[in-house]
């Protein structure tokens, strides 16, 4: 496959394994909104855009996945939750939990070691300044899921893929608002899932194929 057509298998993977949920493509809109004014607020503070991205678009997407999306046999693909979660390309659930661990676990450690163990030049800090260093923390931790992630897919599945992989996850703020942009019109309709019709017949046919 050539680079945008592993971009797009990626990404017809990810909505129709892990997308079915209405409620879930509705918090991954607001998410993704929410994306996008961090990677503008990344230009003019980075410890904002940094609580934006955790504390808001993390927050309500995580939230979709663990809370809302089934974990039941997927009959639309044929699929179970567990062959669903050993094919995922990116963070699976369970990666997710070792992730977010590392996130909620970074306030606690600042607050008991303001100097991360003698690693910073800091003595006394104030709230303030600590939540700075809380918000820094997270941007640093975003970025090095995404760098270590990068990283291994380049050994598990080869440097297009990996390459892709990033390509994809950075800028799904946008095509999430793409495709569920009707995700509440459909919500007052009263339908709680998505078949997968409406993107399979707008994807070309070898990549669904290949997918």
């Amino acid at each position: 496959m050539t680079f945008l057509e592993e971009l797009q298998k990626q990404r017809w993977d990810d909505h129709r394994f892990y997308h079915h949920n209405r409620i879930n493509q509705f918090l991954h809109l607001l998410s993704a909104c929410c994306f996008v004014a961090s990677y503008i607020l990344i230009f003019y503070s980075p410890a904002a855009a940094a609580l934006v991205g955790w504390l808001l678009s993390m927050t309500l997407r995580q939230t979709g996945h663990f809370f809302f999306e089934p974990k039941t046999y997927d009959k639309v693909n044929e699929a179970t939750h567990d062959y669903k979660e050993s094919i995922k390309v990116g963070y699976n659930l369970q990666r997710k939990v070792v992730l977010l661990s590392i996130w909620a676990a970074a306030p606690v450690v600042l607050y008991f070691s303001p100097n991360l163990f003698g690693l910073l030049d800091v003595s006394g800090v104030t709230f303030e300044q600590y939540l700075n260093h809380v918000a820094l923390s997270w941007l640093f931790i975003g970025f090095g899921a995404i760098i270590f992630r990068t990283l291994h897919l380049f050994k598990l599945m080869g440097v297009q893929s990996g390459c892709v992989w990033f390509c994809k996850i950075v800028t799904d703020p946008f095509h999430d608002i793409k495709i569920y942009y009707k995700s509440p019109y459909y919500l007052l309709k009263g339908e709680m899932y998505d078949e997968m019709t409406d993107w399979y017949e707008e994807t070309p046919k070898e990549t669904v194929k290949a997918a």
